[in-house]
């Protein structure tokens, strides 16, 4: 994500926000893996990259939603490329019948991540 002067949270962030219209700081947070304190630094970064807008809700006023500028829109048909093209490194040498397994070992692992945060576990 260099070459365009994000970092991979911040790419995924913009991505998300386009797919996605009218997600809160609240609804980001868990889907990029950080906590309150950790999506306002991202909003503020991508905000003074002028890549981000923080504005209010037009169903509730009192909630905050973020929306990508025209910049920000126009970086975004190029980070998917750029994450296909890590995902494929990656995966390199795993075979197309061990992908699913992988992504379903990697799907139990994060339930135990975050079980964890919220106090479930099972010692």
């Amino acid at each position: 994500m260099a070459p365009y002067n994000v970092t991979g949270q911040q790419a995924a962030l913009l991505l998300r926000s386009c797919v996605v219209p009218d997600q809160t700081p609240t609804q980001l947070a868990p889907w990029l893996g950080t906590d309150n304190a950790g999506i306002t630094r991202l909003l503020d970064r991508l905000e003074a990259k002028g890549l981000i807008l923080r504005r209010t809700s037009m169903a509730d006023r009192r909630v905050i939603v973020i929306e990508p500028t025209a910049a920000g829109r126009a970086l975004v048909p190029h980070l998917a490329p750029a994450f296909r093209a890590v995902a494929a490194q990656l995966l390199d040498g795993f075979g197309e019948d061990e992908r699913p397994v992988l992504e379903s070992l990697l799907r139990r692992l994060l339930a135990n991540v975050e079980m964890r945060e919220h106090g479930d576990e099972h010692d």
